[in-house]
């Protein structure tokens, strides 16, 4: 993909140097040096201090908390780092000029969503959320959250790298952000009200589905712009594949559920990502 030359998106926002450790991380580690303290006399008195200077109003968490910081701040300037941000930032853009198109086709205009990059937890209009869950995107506040840890765990893990690997991640994500927009979002939470767990799951894996055909989409444009290189659609298939639900269950339980599928089979996310990519529009993408 050449994204080097692109514009970059001011809509990300880093908050990677905010996410550092927990409050129960930065506990365990206060009992630890308590317990360090505690060994010797010279230890002691300090300890003395400490708690002295916490009723003063200084807590001592906040030495914890400072080190975690500038061990954060490092990771940020590591050049691979850099290189990550600028790339996301360029296919950020790239989604924004794809999709502000589109909707001006439909007399209608575009609302960017922002990109929030973060390591390890982070805050949303969703709630509390760690790098666990993977990327995912927030209707409420129409951010999309990702760590870029993902890349390494999507290249490591699940053995699709390539950028247009990671550029696929973000572009489905945007595709939620389509979804809200256009009341795809409402439409289908409403439909989840009164209804089983597998008849949700169902409905959930349309989302999903319809999330690959918009990124689909938006390759078709890169496509067409001339900003793939040669084997790019075929990383993006192979990243589509390796998250599908049954290579997932597979992969960590052994055997596959199709009832609990919440994004669709390999072979779904594949043919939908397709879908987008050969139609180019809209009605390409309908379920």
């Amino acid at each position: 993909m050449k994204w080097q030359d692109s514009r970059q998106s001011s809509n990300v926002e880093d908050r990677r140097s905010n996410s550092q450790v927990s409050s129960a991380g930065s506990f365990g580690a206060l009992v630890s040096i308590i317990r360090f303290l505690m060994g010797s006399k010279i230890g002691r008195i300090v300890l003395v201090i400490g708690v002295v200077a916490y009723f003063m109003g200084y807590d001592p968490l906040a030495l914890i908390d400072q080190g975690a910081a500038t061990t954060q701040s490092k990771a940020i300037d590591d050049p691979k780092e850099k290189e990550n941000f600028a790339f996301v930032s360029a296919v950020l853009a790239e989604t924004e000029d794809v999709w502000a198109n589109i909707f001006k086709e439909y007399k209608a205009s575009y609302v960017e969503p922002n990109l929030v990059l973060f390591k390890g937890q982070v805050s949303s209009g969703c709630g509390f959320a760690s790098s666990q869950v993977g990327p995912f995107y927030c209707p409420a506040d129409q951010k999309v959250y990702l760590d870029l840890s993902f890349f390494d765990e999507l290249e490591k893990t699940h053995k699709a790298g390539g950028d247009f690997a990671r550029a696929y991640v973000i572009a489905h994500e945007i595709g939620h952000h389509v979804q809200n927009l256009v009341g795809t979002l409402n439409k289908i939470q409403s439909q989840k009200s009164g209804v089983s767990q597998v008849e949700q799951n169902a409905l959930q894996v349309k989302v999903e589905l319809q999330a690959d055909c918009y990124a689909g989409i938006w390759a078709h444009y890169m496509n067409k712009y001339q900003i793939l290189d040669d084997g790019d659609i075929e990383e993006a298939l192979n990243a589509a594949s390796a998250i599908g639900d049954d290579t997932l269950q597979k992969k960590h339980q052994g055997h596959v559920v199709p009832d609990s599928f919440t994004h669709g089979s390999s072979k779904q996310r594949m043919e939908w990502f397709k879908k987008g990519f050969e139609g180019g529009k809209l009605a390409s993408c309908s379920f």
